[in-house]
C-alpha cells in the first residue's frame, strides 16, 4: 500500500491529450522523480495531484483508500502540500510571517487575543533549524534570500504544517549549482523526516542525486517508471531525450562542427 499513487490517470482539453494512462507512487521517506520536457504533462499532473485539476479518467489512492479532490483544500486535508515555482511568498515581508501568513500563533482570547510573534519567531528558528537551515534573522525580508533559501523556507514551512506527502514543482529549474545543490539538500532533509516528496523536474542531473525512482514522460505518455538500481545517469538522460531524437541531434552537431571548422 502506496502513501500516495495515481494509478492509469488521463487528462483532455479538447482534442488535446495532456496525459494518458499516467501512473505514479511515492511512499513516506521516499523520493519519486517525475521527469520531462517542456509539454512533457508534468504540470498537469500536479494539479491533479494537488486538487487544482480533476483527471478524466484513473483514480487517486491515498493510504489504499480512493479519493476526489474537489480543490486544493481537499488535498492539503490529505496531507498532500504543493510548492510552486512562484513559491507564494511576499518579497517585502519577514520570513517568519512569510512562513506562517495568516496561521501566525496567537495568544489571550476574543477581543484579547493577539499576535504571539516570539512564539512564531522561535517555531521558525527551530524548524528551519531542523531543516539544517541558518537563518541570519527571522525579522529579514523573505527577498533578501537567495533563490536556494526562499525554496527551502517554503519546503520547511510546508512539512511544519503537516504534509505528508510533498509535491516540489520545477524547485531548482531557476537556479545556478550551488543553489540548486542547497534545494537538493534540503529535498534530502525532508525524505529523511519520513515525508514522501514528488519532485518535478526536466533536468536529469538534479534529479538523479536524491531519488528513489523515476517516472519519465513524453508528450503526456509515460515511458516507464524505474528504481534507481535500473538504470545509471546516462541511461536516464538517454530516455529523456530519446534515443533517436539525441542521436540525430549528436548527428546535426557534428555536421555544424564539421562546417565550421572549414
Amino acid at each position: 500500500m502506496h502513501l500516495l499513487e495515481a494509478d492509469r490517470i488521463s487528462k483532455y482539453y479538447g482534442n488535446i491529450v495532456a496525459l494518458k494512462d499516467i501512473s505514479v507512487h511515492v511512499n513516506g521517506g521516499e523520493v519519486t522523480c517525475v521527469l520531462g520536457d517542456n509539454g512533457a504533462g508534468k504540470s498537469s499532473l500536479i494539479k491533479i495531484l494537488s486538487g487544482v485539476h480533476q483527471a478524466d479518467e484513473g483514480r487517486l489512492v491515498v493510504d489504499g483508500e480512493p479519493v476526489e479532490f474537489a480543490s486544493p483544500r481537499d488535498a492539503r486535508a490529505k496531507g498532500i502540500a504543493t510548492v510552486y515555482q512562484d513559491l507564494a511568498m511576499v518579497p517585502l515581508m519577514s520570513i517568519w510571517r512569510n512562513f506562517f501568513l495568516g496561521a501566525e500563533p496567537r495568544r489571550g482570547f476574543g477581543p484579547f487575543e493577539w499576535l504571539d510573534a516570539a512564539k512564531a519567531k522561535a517555531i521558525v528558528r527551530e524548524e528551519l533549524n531542523a531543516m539544517g537551515i541558518d537563518i541570519r534573522d527571522p525579522d529579514q525580508p523573505v527577498g533578501t534570500l537567495s533563490g536556494g533559501e526562499r525554496q527551502s523556507v517554503a519546503i520547511a514551512r510546508a512539512v511544519y504544517f503537516g504534509a505528508r506527502v510533498l509535491i516540489l514543482d520545477e524547485p531548482t529549474s531557476a537556479l545556478g549549482v550551488k543553489q540548486a545543490g542547497v534545494v537538493l539538500k534540503y529535498i534530502l532533509q525532508a525524505r529523511e523526516r519520513g515525508v514522501a516528496v514528488i519532485f518535478i523536474t526536466h533536468n536529469p542531473h538534479h534529479a538523479y542525486p536524491v531519488a528513489n525512482r523515476f517516472v519519465i514522460l513524453n508528450r503526456g505518455q509515460s515511458l516507464g517508471t524505474f528504481e534507481k538500481a535500473e538504470l545509471d545517469r546516462q541511461e536516464l538522460v538517454r530516455l529523456m531525450a530519446g534515443g533517436r531524437e539525441l542521436a540525430e541531434l549528436e548527428h546535426e552537431l557534428e555536421a555544424i562542427r564539421a562546417e565550421v571548422s572549414a
